[in-house]
């Protein structure tokens, strides 16, 4: 990233605190709100990161960000026999424990507090790890991604979906006009954080996505690494692999 976005721009607080914090004040009414937001597309895109997932026909699945675990939710169709979803937001979680115990799936996903760049397991520990809007809230994005790799099985599957800028017009221009006015707006409106979207735009904005994502990914280690733009190029799904 060419500047370290952080929500609160007059805090003391490091940026994963600031983030923790940010996310615990709107979890309960996160799920609402990226349905209304995304328009519910966001659905359809998690829904690809699963059947990329599904081939591998993992056992262990480790979902990092996983936020109240919609993710990790929808990786229990891949019959894994354990799912761990795993974040620095205890708000998160906590909306995510009722979600996963309504669902009857307690037994199979356990939700985690902990932080992405000091992961707590052991190295090729998972079959696969995925993250959905995630890895642009890291605080140092190359650590994170070298405790992925670490605990990610010989031959496992990463999985990225991220947001990303479209490149064409007019969809590049009315990305920009959403993201900076749209998007902020609803979340004042809707939201007890009046800072949280737009740090979620600006962070957006200029997180490295595509060809330069991909190149931050080989440069770690990870292999086969392909990027697939989503929608007119809103959202990437990002695939690797180990050695």
């Amino acid at each position: 990233m060419s500047k370290n976005i952080t929500p609160y721009k007059d805090s003391t607080l490091s940026k994963k605190e600031q983030v923790a914090k940010m996310f615990d004040t709107i979890s309960g009414n996160y799920d609402n709100l990226n349905r209304v937001i995304s328009f519910g597309i966001d659905v359809k895109w998690r829904k690809k990161v699963l059947q990329i997932v599904k081939k591998s026909n993992p056992s262990t699945i480790l979902d990092i960000a996983t936020g109240t675990g919609d993710l990790a939710i929808l990786m229990a169709e891949t019959n894994a026999e354990k799912i761990i979803g795993l974040d620095i937001s205890a708000g998160m979680l906590e909306v995510g424990k009722e979600k996963i115990a309504t669902k009857g799936l307690s037994n199979i996903i356990e939700m985690v507090l902990a932080d992405s760049e000091n992961i707590p397991f052991e190295d090729n520990f998972f079959d696969a790890i995925t993250v959905a809007f995630g890895v642009r809230n890291f605080e140092h994005l190359e650590k994170g991604l070298h405790e992925i790799l670490r605990v990610l099985k010989p031959n496992g599957i990463f999985v990225i979906l991220e947001t990303s800028i479209p490149e064409k017009t007019p969809y590049k221009q009315g990305y920009n006009f959403y993201s900076k006015n749209i998007l902020p707006l609803i979340g004042k409106l809707f939201s007890k954080d009046n800072v949280a979207y737009g740090y979620l735009s600006e962070s957006a904005a200029q997180f490295p996505y595509g060809e330069a994502l991909n190149n931050i990914l080989i440069k770690i280690g990870f292999i086969d690494v392909t990027a697939t733009p989503q929608t007119f190029g809103v959202a990437t799904i990002y695939s690797a692999s180990k050695k």
